[in-house]
């Protein structure tokens, strides 16, 4: 069935219909979750809320964009919402650092996936302390995969900003990145 088929019929009430267009984005929403957060959980918990949210929200969507970036726009809000309040208590992940332990005692195979994954943790720490507005379109752009049309419409930027947004986004992680390496490289 077409989506704007599915967008009808779940405006309609028909919920069936909206799990079909759950099912097409789940995945997108819930890494899009995941990459500010890195908790799976909590991840979950997150895209749940923002699938009610669209449910709840279905009568103001007017066919203008396509279904994505409007559930796209949703999920950015809430994702701010949610990084708003979790540094107003100032919540501190529990899992940060297990990743790396673990993978040290692996044997060959085991310590060339650990040292993949100790990589990973370290953009994930790294892309983590980006100023938000830059955490948020690199997530979009180089994880989520939006194009610069579906970012420019989905957080309300001109392709100017998105692009220097991005530029900046991207420079700055390399940074980060390069400057941590360089550090374990210096470290004993």
């Amino acid at each position: 069935m077409e989506e704007q088929e599915l967008i009808r019929r779940s405006r309609d009430g028909d919920r069936k219909a909206f799990g079909e267009l759950v099912g097409k984005y789940q995945v997108k929403v819930h890494n899009l979750a995941y990459g500010f957060t890195r908790n799976d959980a909590q991840a979950d918990d997150l895209a749940q809320d923002i699938f009610l949210k669209a449910w709840l929200g279905l009568s103001k969507f007017r066919f203008r964009s396509g279904f994505g970036t409007w559930l796209y726009r949703i999920a950015v809000n809430h994702l701010k919402d949610h990084l708003r309040k979790r540094a107003s208590s100032r919540e501190i992940p529990l899992e940060e650092g297990g990743v790396r332990a673990a993978s040290q005692n692996a044997h060959n195979a085991e310590k060339e996936a650990g040292e993949k994954e100790r990589r990973a943790a370290l953009v994930q720490d790294c892309l983590a302390g980006l100023p938000e507005k830059l955490r948020m379109i690199l997530t979009l752009r180089d994880i989520q995969g939006l194009s610069y049309e579906e970012l420019s419409r989905t957080l309300r930027l001109s392709a100017g900003t998105v692009d220097s947004r991005l530029f900046r986004a991207r420079r700055m992680l390399r940074q980060r990145v390069q400057s941590r390496l360089a550090g374990e490289r210096r470290s004993p």
